[in-house]
């Protein structure tokens, strides 16, 4: 089938807004807070690096050099007798179930951005009401939100590469940037901007646990959207001549540095108002409505932009995430875009109200086993197993199964003399590092 292209600024912005996502603006900041922030930061910052840009050019290359679904890159790619490899196009589908829980999320960002405009919670007890209140009882609150999400995915994606994913991206990625460097401006004003830029930046090495070290690893692999098909899919759309390393680069500065803005300004906010960096999950949700009241009338403003650029982050993530299945469905079972949009649309939809109802008080019960939900298991598992699996596995495709010299032929030229050590790196380093964060997140629960 053929695969309309991306510009180069088209693969770059729909490339950038699958990996910048909830997990730059949510997760990276109270994972930050939680584990100390600067020797967090720090092996963060190491591992989007060494692992990181690795294991993304991997990607970038299978899809670049496969120009098709998932299942059918490692197919053209993989040696006659190693046929099987084709079912490492699996990943394709860890996409869709990180979209089940992905959606609802996306759901309270939309939620939020409505209740913004309205009185903020002015306290920590009165948000936290407020947020269990909607998982345990707003289930029609969430189920209209989640409508919306899959109205709005579905949509973009049934209108294809450039009429649909592309045009999102060119709009919303600039307006998530502008959005988050203005707040990210505006807290430098603050007295406390110095003591998040401590925090952030001044490693305190005794706060670095195993298990803050092996989440860090494990966030700037997931924080990049790797391991889940999306930046191999968009890379079967690049043109033809278009430099991997350069994209690979300038998609995780950008991934990084919403990221760190992110960070720095929710921290200044946080310190300023006498908030805590470690208030974990419920940070974005339950402790920044309070400080934004805090503000006054101004506070309301930003918490609407705030969630606006989540929400934009967000979207553009799911996107992504839907977008792999809808191609593999479309080549191998020839199914028309608009069918594969819909069909896998409400896949995510429907797996996402039981999602919700696994959070509720009538129904958690029934959807609840060994402490989890439906919601928490799906987040684990996709964190700890799947995504790590997928890197382990194209690592291992590029450095040991496909032929050197096809590799060789597309990336020496750009990489030059440092050809050689990221051939190792992803031979080596990469996989034993992969195999470490899928061993440590396992067996800690």
């Amino acid at each position: 089938m053929q695969i309309a292209r991306f510009s180069k600024i088209g693969f770059i912005m729909a490339a950038t807004g699958s990996a910048v996502g909830l997990g730059n603006i949510w997760k990276f900041p109270y994972q930050a807070g939680k584990y100390g922030g600067g020797a967090f930061v720090l092996v963060y910052l190491i591992t989007v690096l060494v692992v990181g840009f690795s294991i993304m050019l991997t990607e970038m290359l299978i899809g670049y050099l496969g120009r098709s679904d998932t299942f059918s890159n490692f197919e053209k790619l993989a040696p006659r007798h190693k046929a099987k490899w084709r079912y490492a196009g699996m990943q394709a589908f860890s996409s869709i179930l990180i979209m089940a829980f992905y959606a609802v999320v996306i759901a309270w960002v939309l939620n939020y951005i409505v209740t913004s405009f309205s009185l903020l919670p002015s306290s920590v007890a009165q948000a936290k009401s407020t947020f269990s209140g909607m998982l345990q009882s707003g289930f029609f609150v969430q189920f209209f939100y989640l409508t919306v999400t899959f109205v709005i995915v579905t949509a973009v994606i049934a209108r294809g590469i450039k009429g649909g994913i592309e045009k999102l991206n060119l709009v919303l990625m600039p307006l998530l940037f502008l959005i988050i460097g203005g707040m990210f401006l505006y807290a430098t004003t603050f007295s406390a901007f110095s003591h998040a830029v401590t925090f952030m930046f001044r490693p305190d090495f005794t706060k670095l646990t195993t298990t803050a070290f092996v989440t860090a690893v494990g966030h700037a692999f997931f924080t990049l959207s790797l391991g889940m098909g999306a930046i191999m899919t968009y890379s079967a759309s690049l043109q033809k001549g278009q430099s991997l390393v350069k994209s690979s680069l300038l998609i995780i500065f950008f991934d990084t540095l919403v990221a760190i803005l992110a960070g720095l300004m929710l921290f200044t906010f946080l310190y300023q108002y006498g908030g805590k960096p470690s208030a974990g999950p419920g940070l974005v949700f339950i402790s920044l409505p309070v400080i934004f009241y805090q503000m006054g009338n101004v506070g309301n403003f930003l918490s609407i932009i705030f969630f606006i650029a989540l929400a934009f982050a967000a979207i553009t993530s799911a996107v992504s995430l839907v977008e792999p299945t809808v191609q593999y469905f479309m080549d191998r079972n020839g199914w028309k875009r608009t069918k594969a949009s819909v069909i896998i649309g409400l896949f995510f939809y429907i797996f996402g109200i039981v999602v919700i109802m696994s959070q509720t008080i009538h129904f958690s019960s029934y959807l609840t086993w060994g402490g989890r939900n439906l919601f928490s298991w799906l987040d684990y598992l996709t964190a700890a197993l799947l995504l790590p699996l997928g890197g382990l596995v194209m690592s291992i495709f590029v450095g040991f199964i496909m032929p050197k010299s096809q590799v060789e032929k597309v990336l020496r030229p750009e990489l030059g003399f440092l050809f050689n050590a990221w051939y190792f790196n992803i031979r080596y380093i990469a996989p034993i590092l992969l195999m470490v964060v899928i061993v440590s997140l396992l067996s800690a629960q």
